[in-house]
């Protein structure tokens, strides 16, 4: 018996991978978050499958269900929003497993900020520009930010910043941002990104505050601010240039010493 941990995309059923969507299909058992999560991804569950929406179980509630699944053979296909590599909640899981000595994988999915920026139509770094991407959010009930990790402190670096959880407080991300960047500086909202009712509202830092209250939004969303959102003199980078010369284009040193 083994617990699945899959990370089930943005949204959209056809947005999770085939390796999650088949071991979906083979396991008798399912648990989903559903308060985040399309109930059309259920539709993969076989026949007869018991689906366990955990939006109102506690960890033990959820520890419990692995437990009786083990006792009965039954493999556990658990249904992550997003990708599992960042807040899933999936590592308190696996403690809990591992004190069992229950088995379990973890196969990655759509990561929210990706199906964001696909919403968008951009490209998040732009040679010269932004060259990096940070991941972040705000502190929250179910836990802080640590101590140095501060959007200011981010924002210092003039990366494109991808704000997770955040859009109820969108007052305290331009206090601490507009001093970083500038009050023109580009901002995108995605709501639920890949779903039927996906919807974007941008501005800049200077007014997205009054944008946002004309759509009110709660919740599922993800806030953008960079420079690069708002980039429209094309910079090419050099990986595409004729005169560059890279491995298997003609002009690239073959001797040994050259390649190592």
């Amino acid at each position: 018996m083994t617990v699945h941990f899959i990370g089930a995309g943005p949204g959209a059923a056809d947005l999770i991978t085939v390796r999650g969507r088949d071991i979906i299909a083979r396991s008798p058992v399912c648990l989903y978050a559903g308060s985040i999560m399309s109930r059309e991804l259920l539709a993969y569950c076989p026949p007869g499958a018991r689906i366990v929406d955990t939006g109102s179980l506690s960890l033990d509630e959820i520890e419990a269900e692995y437990v009786a699944a083990h006792r009965d053979g039954h493999d556990v296909a658990r249904l992550h929003s997003g990708d599992l590599s960042v807040w899933s909640a999936v590592a308190e899981q696996i403690r809990r497993l591992e004190r069992h000595g229950i088995d379990y994988t973890l196969t990655p999915g759509v990561p929210s900020f990706a199906a964001a920026a696909a919403a968008l139509r951009r490209e998040l770094t732009i040679p010269e520009l932004a060259q990096s991407l940070v991941l972040t959010r705000i502190s929250g009930r179910a836990s802080r930010m640590p101590e140095g990790e501060t959007l200011a402190a981010f924002g210092a670096t003039g990366a494109t910043l991808a704000i997770h959880l955040a859009v109820h407080a969108l007052d305290r991300v331009v206090l601490e941002l507009a001093p970083v960047y500038g009050r023109d500086c580009p901002v995108a909202i995605v709501v639920k990104a890949t779903w039927p009712e996906e919807r974007i509202i941008t501005g800049t830092l200077g007014d997205i505050e009054e944008k946002l209250a004309a759509e009110p939004v709660e919740r599922t969303a993800l806030i953008f601010v960079g420079k690069a959102l708002g980039e429209t003199g094309l910079r090419e980078s050099q990986l595409y240039n004729a005169d560059y010369v890279r491995r298997f284009r003609p002009g690239w040193p073959q001797d040994d010493e050259a390649c190592e």
